[in-house]
């Protein structure tokens, strides 16, 4: 499957990296959203999924700033939600995309809340993955955990180790290679030394957030959705979305499309299982 790297200026001068695949497919382009300290590679397999076959589609999948190969900002304190969909909009904008599905995991499922109050026409439809307009305590508290108790490996074999002892509990489906797979995609490889592939001050700024209450919903944002077609991918073992809130978006939501990603905690990896014939059927419905 042929790629294409972008890296595309935002308004603040910082490059964002951008891969495209299936660039000559038609039909509406799919953009792919990660979470909050994740990158791109988190769709590597989906994508080219997604953009095989006869049917296949033009997938973008991003690194937001201060994730992988996009520029960490000098400014930690635009690491936000609102500058982060400004971002999206801008990338868009470049490769000349006036309307997309998209695809969010956890924090890029909250970035297209924000794009439905500022760019609701750019939607067509719209997978949010692990995420909804309420997030749970317990699993912000356990991000919050594991992002500043993650110990550096030597090695990508560690790495994989460290992975699959923190989260293993909640990810009872992943095998050996997958956690290999995740640890290639979170650490990246300078000079000899392995170190997580985001900006710390992203994680320093998250553990200092204060999630002793619940946050604020995003109903408001999720209900101008409603004549979206929407699918929600739930974690079996996630702590940041319940099952009770995802019901409570199937009442607010008549054509809601749900799917729980069995052996899967917060945020489930897309290309396991049946999750990318799902997604692909929910895409072309």
């Amino acid at each position: 499957m042929a790629r294409i790297d972008h890296f595309i200026t935002n308004a603040d001068g910082l490059a964002l990296h951008a891969r495209e695949y299936g660039a000559d497919n038609p039909g509406l382009p799919v953009v792919c959203l990660p979470g909050l300290t994740r990158n791109l590679l988190d769709f590597e397999d989906l994508a080219v999924a997604l953009a095989a076959g006869p049917d296949g589609r033009r997938v973008i999948s991003l690194s937001s700033r201060g994730r992988g190969f996009s520029d960490r900002d000098p400014d930690p304190s635009r690491y936000t939600i609102p500058v982060e969909a400004a971002d999206v909009i801008a990338v868009l904008d470049q490769l000349e995309i006036a309307r997309a599905a998209f695809i969010g995991t956890s924090r890029g499922g909250l970035i297209l809340h924000v794009l439905a109050m500022t760019h609701l026409d750019r939607i067509e439809r719209l997978v949010l993955n692990d995420v909804g307009p309420v997030l749970e305590v317990e699993g912000l508290q356990q991000i919050q955990s594991y992002l500043g108790g993650r110990r550096m490996p030597q090695s990508f074999d560690e790495a994989a180790v460290i992975l699959g002892d923190i989260h293993g509990r909640d990810f009872p489906a992943l095998r050996a290679d997958d956690w290999a797979d995740m640890a290639r995609a979170l650490y990246r490889e300078t000079d000899g030394t392995i170190a997580s592939d985001y900006d710390p001050a992203i994680a320093e700024a998250f553990r200092a957030a204060d999630f002793s209450q619940p946050l604020p919903d995003l109903w408001a944002q999720f209900d101008l959705l409603a004549d979206k077609p929407v699918m929600v991918v739930r974690g079996e073992h996630s702590r940041l979305l319940s099952r009770q809130t995802v019901e409570a978006m199937r009442q607010r939501h008549s054509g809601l499309v749900t799917i729980e990603a069995k052996g899967q905690g917060h945020a489930p990896l897309l290309h396991l299982g049946s999750l990318p014939n799902a997604i692909r059927r929910f895409l072309s419905a």
